[in-house]
C-alpha cells in the first residue's frame, strides 16, 4: 500500500480537500525531484510511507489546536512541515532550511496546493526570529546541537494539551545522544501507531520546553 490509501488507513477523518492535497503530493515531489534532489531516489517508490506518513507520526502524539505556531527546522523539501500543514490547516507553519533550492521546492509546493498556512525561509535556524509553540524536525542533527538552535524560540503561553516544546522524528538507539540533555523527555514509539516494518525503530521524541 504505497499510495494515498496508506494515509487514509491511519487518518480516517480527512476532508475531501485534505485527501486531494495529499494525492497531489507524490506527483509534485516526483516533478521537483527530477530537477532538484530533495528526497532520496530510493524512497520515491515508498513516498507516502517514508515521507508523508512518517511526518504525520507527530500528529499521533499531539493534535495541534487552531492558531498553534510551528517551526520546522531543517525541513529539506518540506518534511515534516508540509504534511502537517495539510492536516492542520488552521495552524501556522514556518519551514526553514539553509539550502535555498530546497526552500524553493517548499514554496512551489505550498503555492500549488494553496497552503496559505505555510511560509518557507532560506536561513540558518539560529538566525530565525520569532517564537513558536512547537519546533519540529526530522533527524536533522544530534539533539544537543539542535537544542542550541532552538534557544529562545518558544512562546511562554501553553495552549495545547502538551506544553510547548520540541517534537523530533528520530530512529535507532538514542541513549548516548540524549545523555547530556537536561530537559524532560518522552519517547513515543512509532510502531505503536503504524504497523509497517519501516517504522520498527523509529520514534517521536518530545522535549518539553
Amino acid at each position: 500500500m504505497g499510495n494515498i490509501q496508506l494515509i487514509s488507513k491511519y487518518f480516517s477523518d480527512l476532508s475531501n480537500d485534505q485527501i486531494e492535497k495529499f494525492k497531489q503530493l507524490e506527483p509534485l515531489y516526483r516533478h521537483w525531484n527530477d530537477q532538484i534532489n530533495v528526497i532520496s531516489r530510493k524512497d520515491t517508490s515508498n513516498f507516502y510511507e517514508r515521507h508523508v506518513l512518517h511526518s504525520l507520526a507527530i500528529a499521533k502524539v499531539v493534535q495541534f489546536k487552531p492558531g498553534t505556531k510551528i517551526l520546522d527546522i531543517g525541513t529539506g523539501g518540506g518534511f515534516p512541515g508540509i504534511p502537517l500543514a495539510i492536516l492542520f490547516p488552521e495552524c501556522e507553519f514556518l519551514l526553514v532550511d539553509s539550502i535555498g533550492k530546497k526552500i524553493k521546492v517548499v514554496k512551489e509546493i505550498a503555492s500549488t496546493l494553496d497552503l496559505n498556512n505555510v511560509q518557507g525561509i532560506h536561513e540558518r535556524a539560529e538566525n530565525i526570529d520569532g517564537q513558536f509553540d512547537f519546533i519540529v524536525s526530522r533527524a536533522v542533527t544530534a539533539m544537543p546541537k539542535f537544542l542550541k538552535w532552538t534557544k529562545g524560540k518558544f512562546l511562554k503561553t501553553n495552549n495545547n494539551e502538551f506544553r510547548n516544546g520540541i517534537l523530533y522524528l528520530k530512529g535507532g538507539n538514542l541513549k548516548e545522544e540524549m545523555e547530556t540533555v537536561r530537559k524532560a523527555i518522552q519517547y513515543f514509539e512509532i510502531p505503536d501507531f503504524y504497523s509497517e516494518a519501516f517504522f520498527e525503530t523509529k520514534k517521536v521524541v518530545y522535549l518539553r520546553n
